[in-house]
């Protein structure tokens, strides 16, 4: 996801969902991006702000917990999102009104409805889940005009 957006130091990413902050970490950690995690579940938070404090990012990067539905987005840059599609169609106009022309939105598995990607890719690695089904990944790539 971070690949595919093109994430660089001068990037804000906010994770929304952030679940244990790995994305925002990765982010500060391989390419020096300020970061923003929002997470409704407090025990993930405080995860995400220790494991932060390991990999030495906690100076670039901030958990927070919040509803992503009501947070400020404006400063972000680049959005990342692994929700459900009620949720991303929630989330669209919210994006649509704060995020700035240049910002990229990378949504993993479920599109936005309603919103023309920039690009999809498919991942080459084929999951096998409980119950033998198998799943192939997508990634959703969005560049706001």
């Amino acid at each position: 996801m971070l690949e595919m957006t093109e994430v660089n130091e001068r990037d804000i990413v906010y994770d929304l969902g952030s679940g244990d902050g790995r994305i925002v970490i990765r982010a500060a950690k391989k390419y020096g991006a300020r970061g923003v995690g929002v997470e409704m579940d407090r025990e993930l938070v405080e995860l995400s702000r220790k494991k932060a404090a390991e990999e030495g990012v906690s100076h670039l990067v901030d958990f927070r917990l919040e509803d992503a539905l009501k947070v400020d987005v404006t400063p972000a840059t680049v959005i990342t999102l692994y929700m459900l599609p009620w949720f991303n169609a929630k989330l669209r106009p919210i994006l649509q009104q704060q995020l700035k022309p240049g910002a990229r939105v990378v949504a993993h598995d479920y599109d936005i409805e309603g919103w023309t990607p920039t690009r999809v890719e498919k991942l080459p690695e084929i999951e096998k889940r409980p119950g033998g089904a198998l799943h192939q990944h997508t990634l959703y790539l969005w560049r706001i005009e």
